[in-house]
């Protein structure tokens, strides 16, 4: 394949399923490539027929190639200006940064909810001046 990633090329529509076109690359003989779906239009496309028809010269762009198997995929949507309205693309999940923690609301580190810790003492005063439990217990044997 003598196309690189991000090339712009001509084409034509050679045929047209439900899932996307394939798309027959001028200039590079036998090449042929397949604008998924969702690479068709900025807008949702519900019928792909409403946008494209077989025979139609298109401008595409390869977005992804794939040697082992000879796939290209293109796309027409890359080349159409960002429509007013949509939204800018997505960021990456973790914006933080690799491995960044994530952050509670109140802008602290780590579980929203925390545990109150658990005192295991005894009130001497209460229990006859024994500071654990667990020396009380024994004195009973439990």
């Amino acid at each position: 394949m003598s196309v690189e990633v991000g090339q712009v090329c001509k084409g034509k529509v050679t045929g047209i399923q439900s899932f996307g076109a394939f798309v027959a690359l001028e200039g590079e003989a036998g090449t042929q490539g397949l604008v998924h779906i969702s690479e068709v239009s900025n807008t949702y496309v519900k019928d792909i027929n409403e946008f494209l028809t077989v025979g139609q010269e298109v401008e595409v762009k390869v977005i992804k190639l794939d040697e082992a198997s000879k796939k290209i995929s293109l796309s027409i949507r890359a080349l159409m200006p960002n429509p007013e309205g949509n939204k800018a693309p997505r960021r990456e999940k973790n914006a933080g940064g690799e491995g960044a923690p994530r952050r509670r609301r109140d802008g602290k580190k780590g579980n929203s909810r925390q545990n109150p810790g658990m005192s295991y003492k005894s009130d001497p005063d209460l229990d006859g001046g024994y500071t654990l439990m667990a020396d009380k217990f024994k004195d009973l044997g439990l």
